[in-house]
């Protein structure tokens, strides 16, 4: 009982005063690898550089590719590693930030005439 009564302390605590957070630390992800960027398919199209993303535990390459951004003025803002904490990719510009999503590439025309 004195525990259960300690925990609804601290849990109430940290609602009031704070924030709990949890996540699973993997470590930096390993070196990018080298590839050499092809020329732009057409106007309009960004290149998003190859990345590691986390996986379940593990990093996974994703290669480079071509792709129309979300809207006109947006830029990709590679994923980085800042030695505790990875931030995914996102596009960002005069509209805002759009998170990446690599069903979205699909659609937009990703690896044009490849």
């Amino acid at each position: 009982m004195r525990n259960k009564l300690l925990a609804m302390v601290i849990l109430s605590g940290a609602a009031l005063f704070g924030q709990i957070s949890l996540g699973v630390r993997i470590g930096r992800p390993p070196a990018p690898r080298v590839i050499v960027q092809t020329v732009s398919p057409g106007p309009g199209y960004s290149y998003v550089g190859g990345y590691w993303y986390p996986v379940g535990g593990h990093y996974r390459w994703h290669n480079p590719y071509w792709t129309r951004p979300p809207y006109e003025g947006a830029v990709w803002v590679g994923p980085n590693h800042d030695g505790e904490r990875f931030f995914a990719g996102h596009w960002e510009g005069p509209h805002g930030r759009v998170e990446h999503d690599h069903r979205w590439d699909r659609n937009r025309e990703r690896d044009y005439r490849r």
